[in-house]
């Protein structure tokens, strides 16, 4: 079934080279899926999102400290007493993916440690299943100890 439908499609594909084509009286450079109206020249563009922002922000001292740590000023002394919000959320940015990068080092090290320490136990013969089994073994002596007390 779904092979004649395939036929149909390229049938009609072939035979209609451009669906502008069948719309008589519509523009090739105008898009169907978004109307733009052109802009007259005397209009007010709209006021973009950084224009409306307050021009300086006071930083706080978490701020500050970001804003250091992200290596965006040398000291503390060296900061103004107003940052753009931009520089604040680029420094936080910064400190995320810094922060990060730590982790994903410290899960490598972590799974390095616990590899070689699971490889040292194998030389060891400590398996999970030799410790379960002592500590069944233990387990039974206490309660046959436990039992036996009790007259």
């Amino acid at each position: 079934m779904w092979g004649r439908a395939g036929g149909a499609v390229q049938l009609l594909g072939r035979n209609t080279p451009s669906i502008l084509r069948m719309i008589k009286g519509m523009d090739p450079n105008t898009s169907r899926r978004v109307c733009i109206k052109p802009q007259e020249e005397g209009q007010h563009q709209p006021k973009s999102r950084s224009t409306l922002r307050v021009p300086g922000h006071k930083p706080t001292d978490w701020d500050k400290r970001f804003l250091l740590w992200a290596g965006h000023f040398k000291k503390p002394e060296d900061i103004p007493e107003t940052v753009s919000i931009d520089t604040i959320r680029a420094a936080k940015t910064t400190l995320r993916v810094k922060f990060s990068y730590v982790m994903i080092a410290l899960t490598i090290v972590g799974c390095i440690i616990m590899v070689i320490r699971g490889k040292q136990a194998v030389k060891r013969h400590e398996t999970l299943t030799s410790v379960n089994l002592e500590k069944k073994a233990q387990w039974r002596e206490e309660a046959a100890q436990s039992t036996s007390a009790k007259p």
